[in-house]
């Protein structure tokens, strides 16, 4: 017996939702509309910065047809990591848009923001008691390094969704939070196995990369039942199969078989794929456990300012030896920087040769000559200033550097006037790590608004 049917339409609000597809999972009978809005995937710019990946206009219009047909049908719309990084100011922007929806629409809605932004101070006091733990690859951290982010969220759990959910709200905006919460809310509110409920979630958190045509329009649809859960494509013309199930297990895993969640662990060995049609999946018997309560913590802060330079080159010398060359305008620029009495510890620079190995970083093939390459310099420094004017002094070089110095000086091209472009300030992560907590909503502030 069906005890409850969710619809994921994206990976995130932003990516395009077709009204259509809504329409058609609502026939279908979903009762709760889940989505992610966020990710880290994207840098540490957006938290640090407090700014949104996507479009407001796109979140706007991805928003419409799920608070539309929520509001229609009695459906609740449960987002979680509103704004990218889910800071407050997320959450914030989000309801602003929420508001916007409803008024243009006639509708009326009450809405739970759940904040998670953290104080620094506070979280400073959890590691003097020794309560914030590092995760695998985090960097090294000490008591001043919480003071020094520029935003901190803390990832919540289930608990927060459930919470608000129980307490009547229709739509849920949530900050920074698992993407595996957003969705493990709503059948864990309706008597589904934990295990079960856990295991769907971190299937269907990404919507269609779980089916086996993820970039075709529509979501994916989930019937819990109270040991299983079956998967289907909310667009006829699309199907899930075992391989495209459980394949998400590998995506944003360190592990594919055991899953840690805050306050459990659901592994995944025990876990059992069944194709019931040519379109849909049964998952059943993985197995949860209970473990102490920790949230993840984010924490990104500025690493300075930066001035990127872009050249294209198809000298055929350089194409045989392009890291030859760029010791050669590495060379003949810190001559002039040393002549010029420029410290070389004011600044950092990286030139990497796209058409070369700037992506993998390896070795190339043997005998493999590229027809072109972009050289893409970034120079960072602790001022806008400072990194336009160093980068400004591998213009020279970068724009006439011969490979052989007893030849003719050769030009490149340079695709931009000014040759320089400034990204302005950009940041680094500072915390990945997990923090004890007394509660599961203790670093968590909720409100409601009647909208």
């Amino acid at each position: 017996m069906s005890l409850c049917k969710i619809y994921v339409p994206q990976g995130a609000l932003g990516l395009g939702v077709s009204a259509d597809d809504v329409a058609h999972a609502v026939e279908l009978g979903v009762d709760a509309f889940c989505c992610d809005a966020g990710s880290t995937d994207s840098g540490p710019y957006y938290l640090g910065n407090a700014a949104t990946k996507y479009a407001r206009s796109a979140i706007k219009s991805d928003m419409r047809p799920l608070l539309v047909e929520g509001r229609k049908h009695n459906i609740p719309v449960i987002l979680g990591s509103c704004g990218t990084s889910g800071t407050n100011a997320g959450v914030n922007l989000y309801t602003e848009i929420a508001r916007e929806i409803l008024e243009e629409e006639g509708l009326h809605a009450k809405i739970a923001q759940i904040f998670s932004s953290q104080d620094p101070k506070k979280i400073k006091e959890k590691y003097l008691e020794g309560k914030v733990h590092p995760l695998g690859g985090a960097p090294k951290i000490d008591e001043d390094s919480f003071e020094s982010c520029s935003n901190i969220v803390a990832l919540a759990g289930v608990e927060p969704f459930i919470e608000a959910l129980n307490n009547g709200a229709e739509i849920v905006l949530c900050g920074r939070s698992t993407d595996t919460a957003i969705m493990a809310a709503w059948p864990i509110i309706h008597g589904v196995d934990p295990g079960v409920a856990w295991h769907a979630a971190k299937l269907i958190e990404c919507g269609p990369l779980c089916t086996n045509k993820p970039s075709d329009k529509g979501g994916v649809v989930v019937t819990f039942e109270k040991d299983s859960a079956v998967l289907e494509p909310s667009n006829p013309d699309n199907s899930c199969s075992i391989y495209s199930v459980s394949a998400h297990l590998l995506y944003e895993n360190s592990d594919p078989i055991i899953m840690v969640e805050p306050g459990c662990i659901v592994d995944t060995s025990t876990a059992k794929y069944e194709q019931i049609d040519e379109r849909c999946v049964r998952i059943s018997n993985a197995t949860y456990s209970e473990s102490p309560y920790t949230l993840k913590l984010e924490g990104a802060r500025r690493a300075g300012y930066q001035t990127i330079n872009l050249v294209g080159v198809r000298d055929r010398e350089i194409m045989r030896d392009p890291e030859g060359w760029i010791q050669r305008v590495i060379e003949f620029t810190m001559r002039r920087h040393k002549s010029a009495g420029i410290d070389e510890n004011d600044y950092s620079f990286l030139i990497r040769p796209y058409g070369w190995n700037a992506v993998y970083g390896g070795k190339v093939p043997e005998g493999y000559v590229p027809n072109e390459i972009g050289f893409l310099l970034t120079v960072t420094a602790d001022t806008q200033e400072k990194a336009t004017q160093y980068a400004k002094t591998f213009n020279p070089a970068l724009l006439h550097c011969p490979y052989d110095p007893d030849k003719q000086i050769p030009s490149f091209a340079y695709p931009f006037s000014p040759a320089e472009t400034e990204r302005g300030p950009v940041y680094e992560f500072v915390l990945n790590h997990v923090v004890e907590v007394d509660s599961p909503t203790e670093l968590l502030k909720m409100q409601y608004i009647e909208a």
